[in-house]
């Protein structure tokens, strides 16, 4: 198969040549020099084409999304399947549904029903009726499990239930690795507990990305964090006191240390425009990474839902808070209108913009084939949209060469 369109990175004209991977990446022959379109919309030049051609988006943190509750053993892998579909039409290509925390015997029916799907969408003789979602892959490429080895404290422990926070327990881990069947490839934790150090290691040596979040941990504490093999900041900015020390406090610890990549959550809500202007130039760009933290409600009409035990509201305004209250709990964002965010709020260019939700996701969540953007040899995951007054406007996706949305 073939497509084409403008290359973000260069601005350039190409044409895409792929079967499951990409095979050949061909300039086309009288094409037009972009460059300048790296601004955004306000640069678009309406005499050339305004189709660009970007690797499939990548989300490492979602809990839910079009009414489908990743944390509910209940969720049928019919709807499951929906879901994914209605992700695609985002441009997310790769994701990892995201468990948070909650009893242990509601993680693991969680987890084992996650896996279960998962193995279902990658064989075509037991597809869900209706799904087109491609045979032999599946967009769902990994388990991300937030908590419940987080701060038992209001603020940093954020919307997660209290009673069911606990320490980290390496043979709890491996109950719910061998529930997901081996699927976890991301845990986020607090770095404060008690041999939490040890506990990033072990998981570390198996291959585990280890992520500080919902955290209330000293400078020391997230050193060690880091030394034991800690590489990310989960949603940085977010669950957090609403008042800190000026000087010496755990969100500017984790800025400070260019060892950790961090992810932020760009609707308009979450942060505000100076703290991820800030943030953003700390870090680089080269260690950011956009994340939806997308739960049930995502792409629904306002009402009452559930984030695994958490009962929520989407308000009018597309808050996702505890019900009868006004606290966060997850987001609405999808990953196309975070691109545009973050290209507004921040003043990044195209290039960068798309780097945060796909290479860079690659790399920090380990996603093999999917690191090196459009390059041969990469997996054939694609996404063509439009910029469409500064929003990224999705006309087709391709996970693993197989178009799943679009015309």
């Amino acid at each position: 198969m073939t497509c084409s369109g403008r290359d973000p990175s260069s601005g350039e004209r190409i044409e895409i040549e792929f079967d499951s991977v990409i095979q050949h990446v061909n300039p086309v022959v009288g094409s037009v020099n972009a460059a300048t379109a790296m601004q955004g919309a306000q640069a678009q030049d309406p005499h050339r084409d305004d189709t660009w051609i970007a690797p499939g988006f990548i989300d490492i943190q979602v809990n839910g999304f079009a009414g489908v509750d990743y944390n509910s053993p209940r969720s049928t892998h019919e709807e499951i399947a929906r879901s994914l579909e209605a992700m695609a039409s985002t441009g997310v290509t790769r994701c990892f549904p995201t468990v948070i925390t909650g009893p242990p015997d509601e993680m693991l029916s969680a987890l084992r029903n996650l896996a279960a799907a998962r193995e279902s969408f990658s064989n075509p003789a037991s597809n869900p009726a209706g799904s087109s979602l491609p045979e032999g892959a599946s967009s769902m490429e990994a388990f991300h499990v937030e908590g419940p080895h987080i701060s038992a404290e209001d603020g940093p422990r954020g919307a997660h239930p209290k009673q069911w926070v606990r320490p980290p327990d390496l043979d709890e881990f491996h109950r719910m690795q061998d529930a997901a069947g081996g699927n976890i490839r991301l845990v986020t934790l607090a770095p404060e507990w008690p041999g939490a150090a040890r506990y990033i290691e072990r998981l570390a040596s198996e291959g585990v990305v280890t992520s500080i979040g919902h955290t209330r941990a000293t400078e020391r504490q997230i050193q060690d964090a880091v030394s034991a093999g800690a590489t990310l900041s989960t949603h940085l900015g977010n669950a957090a006191d609403s008042t800190l020390p000026r000087r010496d406090n755990y969100i500017w610890n984790q800025l400070a240390d260019d060892r950790l990549a961090a992810s932020f959550i760009v609707d308009g809500l979450h942060l505000s425009p100076s703290f991820l202007r800030v943030a953003l130039r700390a870090k680089g760009i080269e260690r950011c990474v956009l994340i939806t933290d997308a739960a049930m409600p995502t792409m629904c009409q306002p009402g009452d839902y559930m984030l695994g035990n958490v009962a929520v509201e989407l308000k009018e305004d597309q808050r996702v808070v505890l019900r009868g209250g006004d606290r966060l709990a997850g987001s609405s964002l999808r990953m196309d209108r975070a691109i545009g965010n973050v290209m507004r709020g921040a003043g990044l260019t195209l290039t960068q913009a798309i780097a945060m939700a796909t290479i860079n996701p690659a790399r920090v969540g380990r996603v093999s084939g999917r690191q090196r953007g459009l390059r041969p040899g990469e997996r054939a995951d694609l996404v063509l949209f439009r910029l469409n007054g500064g929003e990224v406007e999705v006309l087709e996706t391709y996970v693993g060469g197989t178009r799943v949305y679009g015309f």
